[in-house]
């Protein structure tokens, strides 16, 4: 009997041992945050609907931990006892397999989401999100809009994209500093190198920390979220967006493009979210149908390739597509990436068949925050000023973030490096009866940074 059962557990503990060996060998490339385990990760939170009432989150598991997911949510208060009052609600769970990437050896995960509904607006929740069980993570806070239009800052990003990890990290902590009383961030695409590569994405989640789950995220969709043929792998949008990201779905555009096309109302601001990597015909008739929207004291554009690049020439297609409408509808911001360099520029207002001098209608803004840098191109910039762009602002070999505060009648822009140095500033005045802005330049007294006078690294390229 003694030796049936030395042989029993002898088998057991060799079978496990196998399994353990295999499990291993499957993410013996893999450091530990990078795994997914029963414990939640990569916890992101969206906007989704009313950002007075509503909020939508986003949390990964491994693919052998429990199916069944929840959210809890309370009120927060100074003390523990908010926990009397919690509502839990159970997630909507996605399974993907990474393996359908050659570039990927993880296997199978689970992506979990909830949307919180009927919340209280200007009010600050606390939640957390697991399992049902033991495993949760750590409660987290994060506040409601309010109705009306009232004071509020966002933190918008050009491109992360390369050696996210060790590199961006500072850039997103530090705009933390700058502006911890944040509303939001706005992530103008590119946020990692490899569309499907998931290790590149456990890199910028990692980086961003408690942040993703604290700030809502406006996460926007560049040409390094898409893999094409030349890739051998996968062809499209990263095999992680749409599981990771509970963004808004507008019906009404090709399925392509959910996820990647949709707006946020904030507090008198409208928000709207292009994707400049295909079928731009497609999204404008959407983009006119927004920006006629009345109600709004101010109107913002994002998408990932500028406009007016800093780098390659002007991109012709979104000059005649959308930048007609910009001006038509008054739109106050334009938000980029793309080009990894910074160059803030203006356009004035359209009079007949000309512009008006010394007028102000529209800021572009491209901008770079991780370490792949390139140089400008005067004789490209030079260029736009037949179209009435004016470039106010340069910089090279500089990680950059913004951020935008809206207060009443006034915008005030702040571009900052990475050590928290202000770089450029500007204040943006509108009448909003008449609709008409000025613009005061408030440039700090520092040279501008260039490859000439600034260290780069192997990433920057002349």
């Amino acid at each position: 009997m003694k030796k049936i059962l030395f042989r029993l557990l002898f088998l057991i503990l060799l079978s496990f041992n196998i399994s353990q060996a295999h499990i291993n060998k499957d993410h013996e490339d893999l450091r530990h945050w990078e795994i997914a385990s029963a414990d939640p990760d990569r916890i992101f939170l969206t906007f989704y609907g009313d950002p007075a009432t509503s909020r939508a989150v986003t949390w990964r598991t491994g693919g052998r931990s429990k199916k069944k997911a929840y959210a809890e949510i309370a009120v927060a208060q100074g003390g523990p006892g908010f926990i009397n009052n919690i509502t839990s609600i159970k997630a909507d769970t996605e399974t993907i397999d990474l393996n359908d990437s050659k570039r990927n050896e993880q296997g199978r995960v689970n992506y979990h989401s909830v949307i919180f509904e009927d919340l209280k607006p200007e009010t600050l929740y606390a939640y957390r999100v697991g399992d049902g069980d033991e495993h949760w993570s750590e409660w987290i806070q994060f506040r409601t809009a309010s109705k009306e239009s009232k004071p509020f800052k966002f933190v918008y990003f050009g491109d992360a994209q390369n050696e996210v990890l060790s590199h961006w990290s500072r850039t997103i902590r530090m705009a933390y500093q700058t502006a911890p009383d944040a509303s939001f961030a706005l992530h103008a695409g590119d946020l990692i190198n490899q569309a499907h590569v998931d290790q590149e994405w456990a890199g910028w989640f990692k980086a961003g920390g408690f942040l993703h789950a604290q700030w809502s995220g406006i996460p926007v969709a560049g040409n390094h979220e898409y893999s094409g043929k030349r890739h051998k792998d996968l062809v499209g949008l990263a095999m992680q967006w749409r599981p990771q990201f509970t963004l808004p779905i507008v019906s009404e555009l090709p399925e392509k493009l959910h996820e990647t096309v949709y707006t946020v109302e904030y507090q008198g601001m409208h928000i709207i979210i292009l994707n400049s990597n295909e079928d731009l015909d497609e999204q404008t008739p959407y983009l006119e149908k927004e920006l006629k929207k009345k109600g709004f004291n101010w109107k913002v554009v994002t998408y990932h390739h500028s406009i007016y690049a800093p780098r390659r020439g002007l991109r012709d297609e979104m000059h005649e597509e959308w930048r007609p409408l910009f001006d038509k509808y008054n739109v106050d911001l334009v938000l980029q990436g793309h080009d990894h360099a910074y160059m803030r520029g203006q356009v004035p207002v359209r009079s007949g068949s000309g512009h008006k001098k010394d007028s102000f209608q529209t800021m572009y803004v491209t901008s770079v925050s991780g370490p792949k840098q390139y140089k400008a191109r005067d004789e490209e910039i030079e260029e736009y000023e037949e179209f009435g762009h004016q470039a106010i602002r340069l910089g090279e070999q500089t990680q950059f973030f913004q951020v935008i505060s809206v207060d009443g009648n006034k915008i005030t822009y702040d571009a900052y490096t990475s050590t928290g140095e202000l770089y450029d500033s500007a204040i943006i005045t509108k009448d909003f009866t008449s609709g008409e802005k000025t613009i005061t330049q408030n440039i700090p007294d520092i040279a501008e940074k260039t490859f000439e006078n600034t260290p780069g690294t192997e990433n920057s390229h002349e």
